[in-house]
């Protein structure tokens, strides 16, 4: 869903010439945040926050940041089998008839780290974000 809504925002950008110039604060966060990391795609999301699109150690990462600077999350995708095991188990007892569409490991500067699962079931996307140890978060 977030990626559908993502790719709407940037084609209205590229289509309307409206892209918006990064903020010096954004990209002094994202060093300072980042240090050895240069040379990140920037886009703006539907929030009006800033998003850097980036790689580390051969995987991507995004990360959002608000106009001000201040960092909101990193997200980057992951398989199945490196979720936590007490999250395994539970897609494998309670989503069992739903399908599985998207995996990422988030790191939030309110909740700490938790896994947004999106899962398609009865022709609609839906997203549960469970904490390290299982519990839903949303």
């Amino acid at each position: 869903m977030r990626r559908i809504l993502y790719f709407t925002i940037l084609l209205f950008f590229h289509l309307t010439g409206c892209a918006q110039k990064t903020p010096d604060a954004v990209l002094s966060a994202f060093e300072h945040k980042y240090p050895k990391e240069n040379s990140p795609e920037w886009e703006v999301d539907a929030n009006g926050n800033f998003e850097a699109g980036f790689k580390k150690k051969g995987e991507k990462y995004r990360a959002d940041f608000s106009p001000d600077g201040k960092w909101i999350e990193t997200e980057r995708s992951i398989k199945k089998k490196d979720l936590p095991k007490v999250i395994q188990d539970i897609i494998k007892k309670e989503y069992k008839d739903e399908d599985l569409v998207e995996i990422e490991e988030v790191d939030h500067h309110s909740k700490g780290r938790f896994y947004d699962v999106e899962f398609k079931a009865k022709g609609k996307n839906m997203d549960v974000e469970f904490n390290t140890e299982g519990q839903i978060i949303n």
